[in-house]
């Protein structure tokens, strides 16, 4: 018997069992597939880098980056190469720069705003209307619903739909308000309006989105950090077994698997929601209904390598579209324009990134797609070299309007069950320091700290 068992070895498991380790826990980490990671996967060849999953970590949430301090990669980190503007959205046929001081969509500074030609001049007029309208109600409320109510529909179909729907795939309309973006309704609430309490409140600590002060990886991709975890399990770490099964025993938890079963008076359930409610079921789970309304929607990336020579001229880092522009794809990244040392002299990567149907489709047609997009986007290409396909069918949770509630109840429910504890994306958080921190808070929770 060991001390802890962490079901799923993907980025929340990982640091789950580094945790445990760290506190002098003896524990086993178990996966289902033979790499571990999960959606965090860099591939290295031929001098490319290139990450089949997320491509960056946030820098002013600092989980993940302290996390790779401890383990001996703080020297390892990189950011974004220096661009102005970085970002565009391509709205009415033309990719406009985003405005620099936005907030998510609420700008810290008015110039860029007043400026951009994202939207029109009766679109910077109703979003004006926002010094002047009334607090809205308290409680939860759909995104889309919410930045239409503030700032008219122009702001959300040209900045707000797309950037979100950069960062959460989906459907980003119906993102829960308070789930998300709970800044948001904190500034509307104590400011009423959002543009004052921007101006207010966010001069001093706005993060730009140029010169690569906001995005990190590291020398070798973010695959490095799911490297040094496991190097750190050791082989506390076991790939390729998948658990079939989890019940409650006197002394704590029984998971079954193909290969036996182990023992142990604590477990963290490290997987997507379905694969938890599936385990869970038989256990007397107070919370299965909460879990089974936690929607997943599909993600896919396609990263295609060309020659620069013929290749026609990219800007900044990246472009994300606009809905009703024609593209299959959300957007595409720059990888070479937007990280040092992810391609060979004379190679460029382009990385389209799709979600919802899109991203359903199979693998050839996929490369498809992002080649068609590409086309219609730079015009006449260079056949490319290589292609890498990432997919991740029903992988992406949507945090949607009453996720708290049911968070809070999966929460009361993982009270009654002593020894229990569930981690992931699907729960606090989508992005890699979320992820981290949710891990690693597991294990603090089931050895007493909270």
């Amino acid at each position: 018997m060991v001390d802890l068992i962490v079901v799923g070895g993907g980025l929340a498991g990982l640091a789950a069992g580094y945790e445990a380790r760290k506190r002098g826990l003896s524990v086993r980490v178990l996966e289902a597939a033979r790499r571990p990671g999960g959606k965090v996967g860099t591939v290295r060849e031929a001098g490319f880098v290139v990450e089949t999953g997320p491509d960056a970590v946030v820098r002013y949430k600092p989980w993940a980056l302290a996390l790779a301090d401890e383990l001996g990669l703080g020297g390892a980190v990189v950011g974004t190469r220096p661009a102005r503007p970085a970002a565009y959205i391509h709205v009415g046929g033309r990719a406009h720069p985003i405005p620099e001081g936005l907030n998510v969509v609420i700008p810290s500074r008015l110039g860029p705003l007043v400026r951009t030609p994202l939207l029109s001049p009766w679109g910077k007029a109703r979003a004006a209307l926002d010094l002047v309208l009334p607090r809205g109600p308290a409680g939860d409320e759909a995104f889309g619903a919410f930045v239409r109510r503030r700032l008219g529909r122009e702001v959300w179909t040209r900045l707000a739909a797309p950037l979100t729907g950069g960062i959460y795939g989906g459907d980003p309309e119906a993102l829960s308000l308070l789930a998300a973006f709970p800044q948001l309704k904190a500034l509307e609430q104590k400011h009423r309006s959002l543009i004052l309490g921007s101006l207010k409140t966010l001069r001093r600590r706005r993060s730009s989105r140029e010169g690569g002060s906001l995005f990190a990886s590291f020398q070798g991709g973010l695959g490095a950090l799911v490297e040094a975890l496991a190097g750190a399990l050791g082989p506390a770490l076991t790939p390729g077994v998948r658990v079939e099964g989890l019940r409650r025993t006197a002394t704590g938890w029984r998971v079954a698997t193909a290969a036996g079963a182990l023992e142990a008076p604590r477990v963290v359930l490290a997987v997507p929601a379905p694969a938890a409610l599936r385990l869970l079921e038989p256990t007397g789970f107070p919370a299965l209904e909460a879990l089974a309304k936690i929607p997943y929607h599909s993600a896919a990336t396609v990263t295609l390598a060309f020659p620069t020579l013929g290749l026609p001229p990219r800007q900044g880092h990246g472009v994300l579209f606009a809905e009703g522009e024609g593209f299959a794809a959300r957007g595409f990244t720059w990888l070479d324009q937007k990280w040092p040392g992810r391609a060979p002299e004379g190679a460029a990567l382009a990385r389209a990134y799709f979600s919802g149907p899109a991203a359903e489709a199979e693998e050839e047609e996929l490369l498809a797609l992002a080649l068609a997009d590409l086309r219609r986007l730079l015009g006449e290409l260079p056949r490319p070299e290589r292609a890498w396909v990432g997919r991740f069918p029903q992988g992406m949770p949507a945090y949607t309007v009453g996720h708290l509630e049911r968070l809070r109840a999966i929460e009361a429910a993982e009270r009654e069950l002593p020894g229990l504890a569930l981690a992931g994306a699907a729960y606090r958080g989508v992005g890699l320091p979320e992820v981290v921190r949710d891990g690693r808070e597991a294990v603090a929770r089931l050895a007493g700290d909270s």
